[in-house]
């Protein structure tokens, strides 16, 4: 997808769900596109063959899920074909009253989780992604601009949200920089809401190009999460006492999460391009900092940074548990942590299934593979 888009661009056109949107883009000849540099380049065909694989294996999964719809279809007629009228009759009404089942069922759930993230928003612990870096890159136009392209993002953005997506992606790998990506939110939100002991989630300086995703996405409006434009440091100007930034930086270990205080987790991706930003930014406003006890239970060898998605996770766990260890071994995915169970994990997943699922398996397992060789020795941990 990423790469058809790479070079339809310079005709004028994208594929966007493989047609053809034809939109406006101007050549400036006077000021060429600088070439990427072989870093650039690499991570570019990087990320292209990430997208083949992500199209195979969601191909895989579409033909899996369809297979099974057929096969319980089939299993279906062929139940009523050997029925007597009167058992047809007790077998319809018998899925009818199973469907409406599942049907309550997911009301109820959905009734529940909102019944739990309302009283989080009155009394539940208080995290913050920060989304104020928005100073650190340009939009989108600024940077085809800069590189020789004018677009009409009026006729993209509206169109797919995959394909904004994916040229933010590309857009952010080129300038060794990346804005919290969109999905990050969207699974903080989901996993809150699944979460026995919900936080009180906040989205703080949320503007520019990530306040315009967030808002197409559909039923943002009524997610149960605070929206504040302004910077936290404004939102709890007369908590600032209260505020403590987690960053790996920072030279004091949480023990315990404390009900009074409010966690700020900073929202960029490539932290490793602004090293000890967040904790220059909390050293700056004059504020507490943070890190997680990682240390005190898995051994690293590099970097304790974690994705913003997985700093949720990993305290929603201690809420749940009141154990770090628990949080951050059922979060903190194995290709990260110790290895040597992977072998016996793959003949136990492999077992009893068939072609497609043995493929899609495999396409994991490659993935994890290759994250494990960009990896190299960048974090081996043990159990102490």
């Amino acid at each position: 997808m990423l790469s058809n888009i790479l070079f339809a661009m310079e005709d004028g056109k994208i594929m966007v769900g493989g047609e053809e949107v034809e939109v406006e883009i101007e050549q400036q000849q006077q000021q060429p596109c600088p070439p990427l540099s072989k870093n650039a380049q690499k991570k570019l065909l990087k990320q292209q063959r990430y997208e083949v694989k992500k199209a195979e294996k969601k191909a895989l999964l579409k033909e899996q899920k369809k297979r099974e719809g057929e096969r319980k279809r089939k299993e279906w007629e062929e139940k009523l074909a050997g029925a007597t009228e009167e058992e047809k009759q007790q077998l319809i009404e018998s899925r009818k009253c199973l469907r409406k089942e599942r049907m309550d069922q997911r009301s109820d759930e959905k009734g529940k989780k909102m019944q739990r993230l309302t009283k989080a928003k009155e009394n539940g612990q208080n995290v913050v992604i920060d989304l104020e870096f928005d100073h650190l890159m340009n939009s989108i136009a600024e940077y085809l601009n800069t590189h020789g392209m004018k677009l009409n993002l009026e006729l993209i953005l509206p169109v797919s949200c995959c394909f904004t997506n994916a040229l933010l992606s590309y857009m952010f790998e080129a300038n060794k920089l990346k804005l919290l990506d969109l999905w990050q939110i969207m699974y903080c939100y989901a996993v809150n809401g699944r979460c026995s002991c919900p936080a009180h989630l906040w989205l703080t300086g949320c503007q520019g190009e990530m306040q315009a995703q967030l808002q197409r996405l559909p039923g943002f409006d009524k997610w149960v999460i605070e929206k504040e434009n302004r910077p936290y440091i404004e939102a709890f100007q007369d908590q600032k006492e209260r505020l403590v930034y987690l960053t790996a930086d920072s030279e004091t270990t949480l023990d315990i999460l404390d009900p009074k205080h409010i966690y700020i987790i900073g929202g960029l991706v490539d932290r490793n391009r602004w090293k000890g930003l967040t904790m220059k930014k909390a050293e700056d406003q004059g504020i507490q900092t943070a890190k997680l006890p990682i240390g005190t239970y898995l051994k690293m060898s590099s970097s304790q940074v974690l994705t913003v998605n997985q700093v949720v996770e990993i305290l929603l766990k201690y809420l749940e548990t009141g154990d770090w260890k628990t949080s951050f071994f059922e979060v903190i995915p194995q290709r990260k942590r110790c290895e040597g169970d992977n072998d016996i994990e793959q003949d136990e997943d492999t077992e009893g299934k068939d072609d497609h699922e043995i493929k899609i398996r495999d396409i994991e397992l490659e993935e994890e593979s290759e994250k494990k060789d960009d990896q190299g020795s960048k974090r081996q941990c043990i159990e102490s």
